[in-house]
């Protein structure tokens, strides 16, 4: 920065604390120009002024210039009465990579407000910083629902092995986003010895839940899931028909080949397909005259499914 734009600095950082509040709204948007970090401390104060408008400003500069200096303040302004305000910080915490904040931020993760709490976990996910884990395995007990839906995910995203046993309990969870959560959480573990607790959830009462017990189920080629997964394809939800067919495609168990020859005919174009791609996979012969039915579906992305189907299953007779 020369000198010029130094001292341009300087007089604007010394007009947000004009009695005038026009004045100060002027020149928090002439720092939006010139403001470096000798800016933070200036805007830190800004975030308290009474009015809005410069308050939220100050939040967005201080997002851009990323200063672990500002997040007690950042923090503060989660509480903020007007909602424009208290939208803008939490968005600059999700922000936030200066490892230098993870002493506020892992404090905040306890702080009795919950929309903080939740910032908080939000900010400390992307620092991944091992001083966070035990408070946050904490948070999955908060009696707020989305907190203990940041803290599955930030978990999640961690992968340690210490979150591991705590993301399981949170599998009977009463807030259904936070069982679906804790299954997507707990298959990047890859841990097949984890099968027996994603089949129950098969039959949820949530078709989410059970959509994402589906999928989870096939990440891990849990084979010990075909039975589920296999009646898991009468689901009332098509989805969850849908990813019970992808899974038990995943499986390669060749008991699903008649139950998923019956989604050939469904009247949900993603069921023929995925059924189709899933059977193709099985090697599946006895489908291969509705296989070839669905060459001439109306649907594209069926046929094309169908196509390639057929290519695994009998591949000379497609070349011919």
């Amino acid at each position: 920065m020369d000198a010029m734009s130094t001292t341009d600095e300087r007089t604007l950082l010394d007009r947000l604390r004009h009695c005038d509040v026009a004045e100060r709204q002027l020149a928090i948007i002439a720092l939006e120009d010139v403001a470096s970090l000798d800016s933070v401390e200036g805007l830190i104060h800004a975030v308290r002024d009474s009015d809005p408008t410069v308050r939220r400003l100050a939040v967005g500069l201080l997002e851009e210039l990323g200063d672990g200096r500002a997040v007690p303040a950042l923090l503060a302004a989660v509480e903020d009465e007007v909602a424009e305000v208290r939208d803008a910080a939490e968005t600059a915490l999700r922000e936030v990579r200066d490892a230098a904040a993870i002493d506020s931020l892992v404090r905040a993760v306890g702080h009795p407000n919950a929309k903080v709490k939740r910032a908080a976990i939000v900010a400390v996910r992307e620092l991944k910083d091992e001083r966070a884990i035990g408070p946050v395995i904490g948070a999955l007990t908060d009696p707020d629902g989305a907190v203990r839906r940041e803290a599955v995910i930030t978990l999640g995203h961690f992968q340690r092995r210490e979150g591991l046993a705590p993301l399981r309990g949170r599998l009977v969870d009463p807030d259904p986003d936070v069982r679906r959560l804790a299954l997507g959480a707990l298959a990047f573990f890859r841990d097949a010895n984890l099968a027996d607790a994603f089949i129950p959830l098969l039959e949820d009462v949530d078709w989410r839940v059970r959509a994402e017990a589906a999928i989870v189920l096939g990440r891990v080629r849990a084979t010990e899931a075909a039975a589920g997964l296999i009646a898991a394809l009468d689901d009332s939800f098509w989805q969850v028909r849908k990813e019970a067919a992808v899974a038990l495609g995943l499986l390669r168990t060749s008991l699903a080949e008649l139950p998923l020859t019956k989604l050939l005919t469904s009247d949900v174009a993603d069921l023929r397909k995925v059924a189709a791609t899933s059977l193709g996979a099985l090697g599946s012969r006895p489908a291969v005259p509705l296989l070839r039915a669905l060459v001439d579906d109306p649907d594209a992305e069926v046929k094309k499914a169908a196509v390639r189907a057929l290519g695994l299953i009998e591949p000379a007779d497609v070349r011919a």
